[in-house]
């Protein structure tokens, strides 16, 4: 495969701006972005991302990452009028960091690939905060020269980066991930407000699971910064994004025959956080479903 000299990065929100950044400031390779917010943008003018259009992009970047809402996103921006495929030459690289059902990767690669573009699914998991240091982990589903030619870009913006399969496995592991992360958190703000209401202090409490068997990056993160003092800000990962990842791995389960009892109880719990008002919150404000219990 040829050089990389330009870059593309379609959507710089919360997640995607950091990865921009770090591509734009180690990549050696000319970096545009487009978004419908101008704010990161104008952010990332000062390290030489330069801001282009989608089909600016589509014409002259040689890989282009995709760092989008959800997988209707992704395929509308993909697939769609004006889209990517419609601008789209051959020799190119398509790298979705968004989360999106697997199904959907594969009806974007195989449109793709009719022109003559390749594609990954390489889905982020951790934190915001993973994302700013440059350390998030990054499952990728990609054919084995695909992967070779984008893994030195995603090492730009993450710590571990892992082969997982052909086009698609990337995002059945990270809906998977998620699932598992949301189903701990769910635990986690159990046993807050049972223990509270039991005369525990949150704090104490999960200090004394982190030293037992109930350990996790979940109570350690979630757990101690956000349950335990019932602290849910807005700009991060919402309960509305959990929820749509959940869906993802429900829908994934039922597709393959598993019925995933623990994930569609979780469902009904963001549900219920959603029609609470939490929606725009950082997912652990579920938490704020069980202290509204009476």
């Amino acid at each position: 495969m040829s050089t990389i000299d330009s870059i593309g990065f379609i959507g710089v929100g919360v997640m995607g701006e950091p990865m921009c950044r770090h591509l734009a400031s180690k990549s050696g390779a000319r970096v545009s972005a487009c978004d419908r917010d101008p704010e990161p943008l104008h952010r990332l003018a000062a390290h030489g991302v330069r801001e282009a259009t989608l089909a600016e992009i589509a014409a002259q970047a040689d890989v282009i990452f995709l760092s989008l809402p959800s997988g209707e996103v992704v395929e509308s921006v993909v697939l769609g009028a004006g889209g990517l495929l419609e601008h789209s030459r051959a020799g190119q690289v398509v790298v979705d960091l968004s989360t999106s059902p697997r199904d959907t990767a594969k009806k974007v690669a195989a449109a793709l690939a009719e022109r003559g573009v390749r594609f990954a699914d390489a889905p982020v998991m951790r934190t915001r905060a993973a994302a700013e240091a440059g350390t998030l982990a990054v499952p990728v589903g990609a054919e084995d020269e695909v992967f070779a030619r984008i893994e030195p870009l995603i090492r730009m913006f993450a710590a571990d980066v892992i082969h997982a399969g052909g086009v698609g496995a990337g995002q059945v592991v990270k809906i998977l991930n998620n699932m598992v992360l949301y189903e701990t958190v769910l635990a986690l703000a159990e046993a807050r407000a049972i223990g509270a209401r039991a005369g525990v202090d949150p704090q104490r409490l999960f200090a004394a699971l982190s030293v037992g068997s109930a350990d996790s990056f979940a109570l350690r993160n979630h757990g101690m910064k956000a349950i335990a003092p019932l602290d849910f800000p807005e700009r991060a990962f919402p309960v509305t994004y959990a929820r749509k990842d959940l869906m993802y791995a429900a829908a994934l389960g039922d597709q393959v025959g598993v019925n995933a009892t623990g994930a569609k109880n979780l469902i009904a719990c963001f549900d219920a956080a959603i029609a609470a008002g939490h929606g725009d919150k950082y997912a652990p404000a579920i938490s704020l479903v069980f202290e509204g219990q009476t």
